[in-house]
């Protein structure tokens, strides 16, 4: 039986959360909009750009949304040509990587990146080649729409039932849940475990050193 184990991006894999928020400020007073609380503004993570901006400027237009996401890419484009973008591994997530794979698991990514900055991610620390299928949002609807994780068992040649998705946001917990898959909340990341639950999670880690104990509770709960 193939096992797999697909996790989200931002605030699971890596701390992005101050460069988004700075890419977001940026982006909204270059719109003349006033820039949302940094809450607010962490509680989008994980979803698709246009779904994200329509959530932090409901006032504006849908073809606005699409404009303001546009900028948005333009400006986390350049603060990383200017070396102005931080996105360090959480500790202790190369560790459960190693983990994971010496126990027989297959890993991969769903994340509302897009390709070019899910590849820039994952290749500046090294850890591209670990995961055998990326969905990013430049290919398939925002979470919480299985579409990513569907894909990425389908590629994996496992299926949803020895599948589990890793992930800080109810959208990661909404999309492992459509999907058929175990759901484990990543609790070191920018949603609140209560969120975790309350979007679907089975189990919630609170630290990425916390997820192989969970596992087998996991794997027995997809089993009923």
């Amino acid at each position: 039986m193939t096992r797999l184990a697909i996790f989200d991006c931002d605030g699971t894999l890596v701390d992005s959360g101050a460069t988004i928020l700075a890419a977001v400020a940026e982006t909204f007073a270059l719109h003349g909009l006033a820039v949302p609380p940094p809450r607010v503004c962490r509680g989008v993570i994980g979803l698709s750009l246009v779904e994200a901006m329509a959530k932090l400027a409901p006032e504006a237009a849908p073809a606005d949304h699409i404009r303001i996401a546009e900028t948005y890419k333009s400006c986390f484009f350049r603060a990383r040509q200017e070396g102005r973008v931080d996105e360090p591994l959480f500790d202790g997530v190369l560790d459960l990587l190693d983990d994971l794979e010496s126990d027989g698991w297959l890993l991969a990514v769903a994340t509302g990146k897009s390709d070019r900055g899910l590849k820039h991610c994952l290749e500046s620390h090294g850890i591209n080649a670990r995961f055998v299928s990326l969905q990013t949002a430049d290919r398939h609807p925002s979470k919480p729409h299985p579409s990513m994780a569907e894909q990425a068992i389908a590629e994996a040649g496992a299926g949803p039932g020895s599948t589990i998705v890793i992930g800080d946001t109810a959208y990661d917990m909404g999309m492992a849940r459509a999907a058929g898959a175990g759901a484990m909340g990543a609790g070191w990341g920018y949603h609140e475990p209560d969120e975790l639950v309350a979007g679907g999670a089975h189990l919630v880690a609170e630290a990425p050193q916390s997820v192989m104990a969970l596992l087998p509770e996991l794997m027995e709960l997809l089993d009923d």
